[in-house]
């Protein structure tokens, strides 16, 4: 005997079917993900900061004020690479790649470069702002790739026009990023690296030589690295140095496990009270669990799977190559950096230095990504009937607009 259950799951599929078959379904879906995550991300960096705030600053508010200035400039950036051109976009690709080239190179000026916690990335910027121009060079790298891969469409099914000069100038742009030994950027840039020579097909036999030579690289640079090698051995044992090395996995473990299913209560955190380093930016995933329980993560899970999708669908669905090889690139890098940041707080990965997208505390970070996913709404638009059905519903609300005080005034 069937339930009410058993019948309303085939409607509510063939319900989110139908939605998803419409030409604005990704447009709307980056949209409104990306508005819950960074609204998301402000309220817990406010609750995962107040107390250090309050202890180093005298006002709770210090660090949360910080990340919404960067919060409204990301906004800003992301509806201006939303509406922007595509040619033009394309013709900003070297300038872009090369500011941030030198950027990057500036950090290693002595009395320019600022060093934070060992690595060597910040650039100052006005009263006690700093810039970090590895972050900008994500989104360098995926659009100058893309704009390289959509010039050599003809020639793409020969490796060498794949390789070179990708190969070269990405991986020099990746190695001067391990130099400054942010080792958590280099990551996510070879993740793109790898991933955008899959996405564009490159044969087996040298996607295993790519593979193998990037595998070979990390584990180089942590094996000459001493606070590398104690991290990854903190990782397979975190209770052993539960008082050293392993501190701040046990305590975000210790975090998790609080939470439980429903959580103690937005604000509510006992690990932000100085027990949890970095709950504000690599561990706020922690606090999330902590305050929102296991269902606030599975939230926060399942949005960055929700944005996956759609930047894939995008990828799949447009017939520019060049927006199709960015959309690639920017859904690699967002989703990469998410998982690897995800894994880490849950202890499925050493300890590595990488924010939780649009949610943890940082505002190089937050600005870059914003941007990437305005342009991905701005991909949204090369979808098939995708730019008509957004006229079609911007005239509806202009016609709604000259109605209402009509009827306002019955």
């Amino acid at each position: 005997m069937s339930t009410t259950a058993d019948r309303r799951t085939p409607t509510i599929l063939a319900a989110a079917r139908k939605t998803l078959e419409r030409p604005l379904a990704s447009y709307q879906l980056v949209l409104g993900v990306t508005s819950i995550l960074l609204g998301l991300g402000l309220i817990m960096v406010l609750s995962a900061s107040s107390v250090f705030a309050l202890t180093t600053a005298d006002d709770s508010f210090y660090i949360f004020k910080r990340q919404l200035i960067f919060a409204v400039l990301g906004v800003i950036g992301a509806f201006v690479a939303a509406n922007i051109k595509i040619d033009l976009l394309r013709k900003l690709v070297y300038p872009v790649l090369g500011v941030t080239t030198l950027l990057i190179l500036a950090t290693f000026i002595p009395g320019v470069g600022i060093e934070v916690q060992g690595n060597r990335n910040w650039l100052p910027l006005f009263g006690s702002f700093q810039l970090q121009p590895s972050e900008f060079a994500k989104l360098a790298v995926v659009l100058w790739t893309a704009d390289l891969f959509a010039r050599k469409e003809r020639r793409i099914h020969e490796a060498r026009h794949l390789l070179v000069p990708m190969i070269p100038v990405a991986g020099v742009i990746a190695m001067l990023v391990v130099a400054q030994g942010d080792l958590g950027t280099a990551l996510v840039l070879f993740a793109v690296i790898v991933g955008m020579l899959w996405v564009v097909g490159l044969p087996g036999k040298y996607m295993g030589g790519v593979g193998l030579t990037v595998g070979a690289l990390l584990v180089f640079f942590v094996a000459t690295s001493p606070h590398r090698v104690i991290r990854m051995f903190s990782f397979l044992n975190p209770l052993a140095s539960a008082d050293s090395a392993g501190f701040q996995s046990v305590h975000g473990m210790m975090a998790l496990a609080t939470g439980g299913f429903w959580g103690v209560g937005l604000g509510g955190s006992r690990q932000k009270w100085g027990t949890l380093p970095e709950a504000h930016t690599d561990f706020i995933l922690a606090v999330i669990g902590e305050e929102l329980g296991l269902i606030g993560t599975f939230v926060v899970i399942i949005l960055f799977g929700l944005l996956a999708y759609s930047g894939v669908r995008i990828a799949t669905r447009t017939k520019d190559p060049f927006v199709r090889y960015s959309a690639a690139g920017i859904t690699i890098w967002v989703i990469t950096q998410a998982a690897v940041n995800i894994a880490m707080v849950l202890g499925l990965l050493p300890v590595i230095g990488i924010p939780l997208p649009l949610i943890s505390y940082g505002g190089s970070s937050l600005l870059v990504t914003l941007v990437a996913l305005g342009l991905l709404v701005n991909f949204a638009k090369t979808e098939p009937g995708a730019k008509r059905a957004l006229a079609a519903s911007r005239k509806r609300r202009g016609s709604l607009r000259s109605r209402l005080p009509k009827l306002q005034r019955r």
